[in-house]
């Protein structure tokens, strides 16, 4: 599928509303908003027309609506389809940030369409837009049969990561922070090339083999020693 060339125009951020889901591996998408709020001093205020929190990026090369829906997950698509009808934003100048099954914690990926993988927020939008022709930030949460096997999909993704997780995925917030401006001018060869840099995991480095022991040196031999008793008979 062919990049895009048009600049993104809108980022919802997918997650639950609510105390009980802060921070849970499902509200990725809020994770970031967040995070990019707090780094630009926004401020995300209420608006019942787009049934989620709003606040507006101001950048040279145009503006970025943030948008996080408080439609619970499942009907996320009814506050991206309002705000992008309202604003008149096509679906290939929206970014949804979500969470991915499928993706180790640590690692993320953005790509242009394709399906839904089970995930119904973005089933949902897809729905909503009648098209799947919307970009995603696939932010990697882990599956729970690598994981917790014994644990189902349901409650992992509505658990609370893990320290050294939830570390990996903060530097994947970290790093997405960096691409508003490659995001605001249609960079998005840009903004591929600094999420490439986390679609795997580093490889752990090799430890360096321990050097093979020296073998013990013999003694050397030496003829004994002639004395003048050997010579006497």
């Amino acid at each position: 599928m062919a990049d895009a060339v048009k600049p993104i125009r809108l980022i919802a951020g997918l997650g639950n509303p609510g105390l009980q889901y802060r921070g849970t591996r499902h509200n990725m998408g809020y994770w970031l908003l967040d995070a990019i709020a707090e780094e630009k001093g926004l401020r995300f205020s209420a608006d019942t027309k787009f049934f989620g929190e709003v606040a507006r990026l101001k950048c040279e090369q145009g503006d970025i609506w943030l948008l996080k829906p408080t439609t619970y997950m499942n009907l996320s698509g009814s506050a991206v389809q309002a705000m992008a009808s309202y604003y008149k934003i096509s679906p290939e100048e929206i970014l949804v940030v979500h969470d991915e099954l499928d993706i180790a914690p640590g690692c993320m990926k953005i790509k242009l369409g394709g399906g839904n993988a089970g995930h119904n927020g973005l089933k949902d939008i897809t729905a909503k837009l009648s098209t799947p022709n919307f970009w995603r930030l696939r932010i990697g949460i882990g599956h729970p049969r690598v994981f917790c096997p014994q644990q189902q999909v349901y409650d992992w993704v509505l658990g609370v990561p893990e320290p050294e997780h939830r570390e990996g995925m903060q530097k994947c917030i970290d790093a997405a922070k960096k691409c508003l401006e490659n995001l605001a001018k249609g960079n998005l060869e840009g903004v591929k090339r600094t999420v490439r840099k986390y679609e795997s995991l580093p490889k752990p480095k090799a430890e360096p083999k321990p050097e093979p022991e020296a073998a013990e040196k013999e003694p050397r031999k030496t003829a004994p020693e002639e004395t003048d008793a050997a010579h006497c008979k």
